[in-house]
């Protein structure tokens, strides 16, 4: 009687999970949506204070540091590529070392000092530039010193740590709420990535709705200011729902893993003796078997690896061969989990330029709204409000995605996910090839009205409305709807238990490396172009002297050959998530390997 009472309070503990005071976290306390839902709400409110600035930042910058647009543009995308960036630091801390917990409450702590430290060089005179009113377009400021430049940009880059490991840390907190053993846990799983993302459009609205009008009204002091009250409320927030939570236990670090297994690899194919007919008779057995403690530990995550699979079979040798140093030596289970993170890496590479063609939401669209009429009547409209058009529709369109697309899809196919995640992301690819060519469209109509009216060098707005911009801004945002949830949401799923962190901060990595490669390409072009002719495609203080609809037909040609590159991997990829009735053919697979051991 004991013995039964012990295993059934075993039962009711979330093996590989601890409370928030490190004891063990149990079913029917921790977990689920109620614990979920401080997250989503910390997440409004941690992008409102981030995108409150991102999204207006290319206009401080040319108009209060006195930046060239095209530097503004590259310093905004350089801006937030790192913060993106910097979220695989924040996953990889949260599963090696320390808990998705803990990072989020150091890092919205250090995105408070860096949001405070632009506070006061916004409020301070003596710190910013001073003020400079250009005559027309061709003339620009002089812009601002190393001193106050310094200043900037240590509170930029301390606000991009701050992101960076929220990043990192909140969505797969939320995500490890729930049971991925069930089929309703996996479904509420992917319903909370999708209302992670209508829960950044709702920051976002506020951001470029209330936070820039702030800005523009009132003075950036003010806007830099709330933003650092906001991101400091979040904190005490996040700690309301301690108590609720599961918390998955750091198991080391997987770039370690990683490192191993290819340096296993390749270190027992320079100095094993084997066979190859040996080689192959171990790589195909169902009876080998290396399990560690901890594996154990993990539950379905340790025992479901007892094979080697037949892809990447060089991998294979890291675990059966013999490696000259001892340390080397791998098990089964890390390399099977090496290789699920080699074959995501191709779909990871194909979504980067979906996320360039995104950064031209807060960088040259902006722009070119600015040089247009943005009043609605008698309300000017700032133009760093425009993602209130992608932000309106993604609030809209998600509810109805989770709610009446999905059970449709799901009766329709039979199948537990409707829609599948690279389903999901590929639509998103080809939303924001329609949007580059909608924006080179816009950029030409543009340009025609601001030759045919006189005004190339005027500074007053041309008559032409910017709702024309807010057609690629429906377009990107519903690229980001399809493509964000879908990343995150496929990357989460589909990584080993160790490295469920790290692998989600890959969608946050691939919009960085977005932004990077938009800094690149605009150097690039501006490079190409300069040798054929006198004046670069992007140079200069003048946008309309710019051939920017040259530029977004460039991006649209290259979205739509990666799209053609991302169907290549998509259709050779084989989802390694478990789907519902494979757990029982697991056990028998791993009873019946553990009775050939006994035999043997």
């Amino acid at each position: 009687m004991p013995q039964m009472q012990e295993e059934r309070h075993y039962s009711d503990k979330w093996e590989g999970y601890v409370d928030w005071r490190n004891r063990p976290a149990l079913r029917g306390q921790h977990g689920g949506m109620v614990a979920a839902s401080f997250v989503l709400v910390v997440e409004i409110l941690e992008n409102l204070a981030y995108l409150a600035n991102a999204s207006n930042l290319v206009l401080y910058l040319s108009k209060f540091m006195h930046y060239s647009p095209s530097n503004s543009a590259n310093m905004v995308t350089n801006f937030m590529g790192t913060a993106f960036l910097l979220a695989l630091l924040g996953g990889f801390l949260s599963d090696a070392f320390f808990t998705t917990y803990c990072i989020y409450l150091i890092s919205a702590t250090i995105e408070f000092l860096g949001l405070l430290m632009l506070t006061v060089q916004a409020h301070i005179p003596s710190l910013t530039p001073s003020a400079c009113t250009p005559i027309n377009r061709n003339t620009s400021c002089q812009q601002v010193d190393a001193g106050k430049a310094a200043i900037l940009f240590a509170g930029l880059y301390l606000v991009a740590l701050g992101v960076g490991g929220i990043k990192g840390s909140l969505p797969p907190h939320g995500a490890e709420q729930f049971d991925e053993d069930t089929t309703r846990g996996r479904k509420q799983r992917s319903t909370f990535f999708n209302y992670y993302v209508f829960c950044l459009s709702c920051g976002g609205l506020i951001a470029v709705t209330f936070m820039v009008w702030i800005e523009d009204n009132k003075g950036w002091q003010w806007g830099f200011g709330i933003s650092s009250g906001i991101i400091l409320v979040t904190i005490p927030i996040f700690l309301l729902g301690s108590s609720t939570y599961r918390i998955k236990i750091p198991t080391g670090s997987p770039i370690t893993t990683i490192f191993k297994v290819l340096a296993g690899a390749v270190c027992t194919c320079c100095t094993s003796t084997t066979s190859r007919n040996a080689i192959m008779s171990m790589s195909t057995t169902s009876t080998y078997t290396t399990e560690t403690g901890l594996e154990k530990k993990n539950g379905k995550n340790g025992a479901e690896t007892h094979t080697t699979s037949e892809d990447l079979r060089l991998l294979n040798k890291a675990a059966i061969g013999r490696p000259f140093h001892q340390p080397l030596q791998c098990t089964i289970k890390e390399v099977e989990e090496v290789k699920i993170v080699l074959k995501i890496l191709p779909i990871f590479a194909s979504t980067m330029m979906l996320n360039c063609c995104l950064a031209q939401l807060s960088t040259f669209s902006v722009q070119q709204a600015a040089t247009m009429d943005t009043r609605i009547g008698s309300f000017t409209v700032p133009p760093a409000s425009l993602p209130v058009f992608p932000v309106i529709f993604i609030m809209i369109l998600a509810p109805i995605y989770n709610h009446i697309i999905i059970p449709l899809a799901r009766k329709a196919t039979g199948t537990e996910m409707g829609i599948t995640h690279l389903q999901r992301i590929g639509t998103g690819l080809v939303f924001s090839i329609v949007a580059m060519a909608v924006a080179a469209l816009v950029e030409m109509k543009r340009k025609k009205v601001a030759m045919q009216s006189g005004m190339i060098n005027s500074t007053e707005p041309l008559p032409i409305t910017f709702l024309w911009v807010a057609l690629q801004y429906m377009f990107l945002g519903s690229a980001d709807l399809f493509s964000l949830a879908g990343m995150m949401d496929f990357f989460f799923t589909e990584a080993p238990f160790s490295m469920k962190s790290l692998a989600t901060a890959l969608s946050w990595t691939s919009l960085a490396i977005g932004y990077y490669f938009s800094s690149v390409l605009v150097s690039i072009v501006n490079k190409v172009t300069s040798s054929f002719r006198h004046t670069p495609w992007l140079y200069g203080s003048n946008l309309n002297h710019y051939h920017l609809d040259r530029f977004y037909w460039l991006m649209c040609i290259l979205s739509g050959l990666n799209f053609l590159h991302y169907l290549f991997w998509a259709s050779r990829y084989k989802y390694q998530s478990t789907r519902p009735g494979d757990q029982e053919e697991i056990q028998i697979r791993v009873n019946s390997s553990e009775l050939q051991l006994s035999h043997s």
